[in-house]
């Protein structure tokens, strides 16, 4: 099962006829990753960005029908890929049944420095660990 993340569309992702801007896609995107990892991993934003991060590397889009002000969205995520650094997901946004936005996205893991580093441990263990539960749910 895809990890998810309801998130009420609010005037502030909206343009002025009351649909979401898509840039605040890419924001909600973002707001499902991190709660991911503070609720899955267990490495919320908050202490990870002291000494390491996730920066997303690359990123694409498609949006299927317009969501409006006061909607309701169930934002899915799904684990691609588990790289030594990098992570891959998918999104399936959806109002009432209904696909609004779907999306690719990869993070990388980074050290202090900045640099690409292999997944530590404990997170690694945690994210496989997911990848198996989404596996078994799917089959």
């Amino acid at each position: 099962m895809p990890f998810i993340y309801h998130q009420k569309v609010r005037f502030r992702h909206c343009d002025p006829a009351g649909i979401v801007f898509y840039p605040r896609y890419f924001e909600m995107m973002n707001d499902t990753v991190e709660d991911f990892f503070e609720k899955v991993v267990l490495l919320p934003f908050s202490g990870m960005h002291q000494d390491c991060g996730v920066p997303t590397a690359g990123i694409e889009a498609q949006f299927q029908a317009p969501t409006r002000l006061g909607d309701q969205l169930e934002i899915g995520l799904t684990i691609t890929r588990l790289g030594r650094s990098s992570l891959g997901f998918a999104y399936d946004a959806r109002c009432g049944g209904e696909q609004r936005f779907t999306a690719t996205s990869t993070v990388v893991f980074i050290d202090s420095g900045g640099r690409p580093a292999a997944w530590p441990g404990t997170p690694r263990a945690r994210l496989e660990e997911h990848m198996k539960k989404e596996t078994s749910h799917g089959a």
